[in-house]
Parts: structure tokens; C-alpha cells; sequence
């Protein structure tokens, strides 16, 4: 099992690497839904814009 995660000495590239994509993907997941949301609220407040 330590082989695995070793990935035969790149692991220390390897798993930031798949860290930092799902990072991003979960960002480009949240953050729109984020946006949505809020201006949801600002239509619900204002509802003659």
C-alpha cells in the first residue's frame, strides 16, 4: 500500500496534483452556484430590476 501512495517516488507530485484539480473543480462547481444563489436574493428583494 505505501508503494501505491509512493507512486514509485512521484507521489509527492502526484497527490498535490490530484489535490489541486479537485480544488478547482470543486471552485468551479461552487462558485456559481454561489453567484446564483445571491442574486436569487436580489431579485426576491428587488423585484422591478
Amino acid at each position: 500500500m505505501t508503494e501505491f501512495f509512493a507512486m514509485g517516488g512521484y507521489g509527492a507530485f502526484v497527490w498535490p496534483s490530484y489535490a489541486l484539480a479537485l480544488l478547482v473543480l470543486g471552485l468551479n462547481a461552487w462558485l456559481p452556484w454561489r453567484r446564483h444563489r445571491k442574486l436569487q436574493r436580489q431579485r426576491q428583494s428587488d423585484p422591478d430590476t
